[in-house]
């Protein structure tokens, strides 16, 4: 007759393997880390409960700032799921690896678990701890350089932007032979310089969302200052206005890319 198994988890409670998993998919390795450290504190190993707790934070830590070390075309491409379904599956293993055992016995001996609308709680004040922290590195800590440098680059757009539109004020008041020169030597250079700048950009290692759609209208824009200038060449050079209609349509373009732009 085989001896009965000393029942040495009576009277505690305990999160099951199941409810630790589910939390852990919508917490993250903070809830789990809490959950085993519970865990181990019943158990009469506070030690080990602090510990998992420290494992959960600094792991939860790594793999976010891993996350937003990876390049955006790239995490665009991954299933949300994947992720989460990844860590899970190892805290699952880490949880039967070190607890498994005691969980089972615990079960087998009509033992309480706690309930799993407890799990689901802690997993959604861990989800809301996590949050908290990547709005606060998005919006207090994130690292400003990429954006420092775009606006440099922008800065030179915006100048060569301004010192070309003059060449409005210039349609009745210079020569024509002045007017060609200014399209020949600035105007047209500078908007070509621009096209040169957003492509320029466009090459920036991590280039935000926003501003990769902000280049695609800048581009659109330059294209069109181009075709517009070189237009008032054409029609400067043969004295004719054959290109007016083309004019208009272009400006119309412009203002519509504006429009977007602000």
């Amino acid at each position: 007759m085989t001896e009965p198994v000393e029942n040495k988890t009576k009277g505690i409670k305990l999160y099951s393997s199941k409810a630790i998993g589910g939390a852990t998919f919508f917490g993250g390795p903070l809830a789990a880390g809490y959950m085993i450290g519970e865990n181990f504190k019943a158990l009469g190993k506070p030690s080990e409960g602090r510990n998992s707790l420290i494992i959960g934070i600094v792991t939860t830590i790594i793999l976010f700032t891993g996350i937003f070390m990876i390049p955006e075309n790239i995490i665009d491409n991954i299933p949300r799921q994947i992720i989460p379904l990844i860590y899970t599956g190892i805290i699952w293993g880490i949880v039967e690896w070190k607890q498994g055992d005691v969980l089972k016995l615990h079960k087998e001996n009509g033992n309480s678990f706690f309930s799993g609308w407890r799990a689901a709680g802690i997993g959604l004040i861990s989800l809301i701890i996590i949050l908290i922290g990547i709005f606060g590195y998005v919006f207090l800590g994130m690292d400003n350089e990429i954006y420092d440098k775009y606006d440099t680059e922008l800065s030179v757009f915006s100048k060569n932007e301004i010192e070309t539109l003059v060449f409005y004020d210039h349609l009745n008041t210079e020569s024509n032979y002045s007017l060609i020169q200014e399209l020949d030597n600035k105007t047209i250079p500078k908007w070509k310089e621009n096209i040169e700048i957003i492509n320029r950009t466009n090459k920036f290692e991590n280039l935000p969302s926003e501003l990769i759609q902000q280049n695609k209208l800048l581009l659109k824009y330059s294209e069109l200052r181009v075709k517009a200038f070189e237009l008032f060449k054409k029609a400067i050079e043969e004295d004719t206005d054959k290109y007016s209609s083309e004019l208009e349509r272009t400006h119309m373009e412009i203002e519509e890319v504006l429009a977007k732009l602000n």
